[in-house]
């Protein structure tokens, strides 16, 4: 299953780039909402081949997330490779430049099934994909508003 959203966000590519890789600053962010992320791959400025472990409770559970940046090409795509116990998903963000002050973010999450389990989970996703499409739509508009300003403030 392959998701897409695009949001355009009034900031210069750069910003958004840097916004979107500080990871530094992703980390308290994401404890806020009750998910933990620990970087495997000793720290640094973000390369390709970075790693992080991710835990997060879906469903009433715990779940382990183990992501590692596959592609990062300043300043205009970064692509991420998470693995689960039941699944694979790819994320794309791909920032193009509209204007010296504006860009466009595209946003694509692609989740492969690894078990039979997985499989029947996103088959009755698909059922109801055109809602988790205008979902995902929305979490990307509210993502891209949050990179309009410097993630610290």
């Amino acid at each position: 299953m392959i998701l897409t959203g695009k949001v355009d966000i009034a900031a210069p590519a750069d910003t958004v780039f840097g916004n979107v890789t500080d990871f530094d600053l992703w980390v308290p962010q994401a404890r806020r909402k009750g998910v933990t992320m620990r970087r495997t791959d000793g720290g640094g400025d973000p390369v390709p081949g970075m790693t992080w472990e991710t835990d997060f409770r879906f469903r009433g559970k715990i779940r382990h997330m183990d992501s590692e940046v596959v592609r990062l090409l300043r300043p205009e795509e970064m692509a991420i490779r998470s693995l689960s116990r039941g699944f694979e998903f790819f994320v794309t963000l791909q920032i193009v430049a509209l204007a010296a002050a504006r860009s466009r973010l595209h946003v694509s999450l692609e989740a492969k099934p690894r078990t039979l389990g997985a499989r029947l989970l996103l088959q009755s996703a698909r059922l109801g994909q055109s809602g988790l499409e205008a979902k995902f739509r929305s979490r990307i508009e509210g993502f891209g508003r949050s990179l309009e300003r410097p993630l610290g403030a």
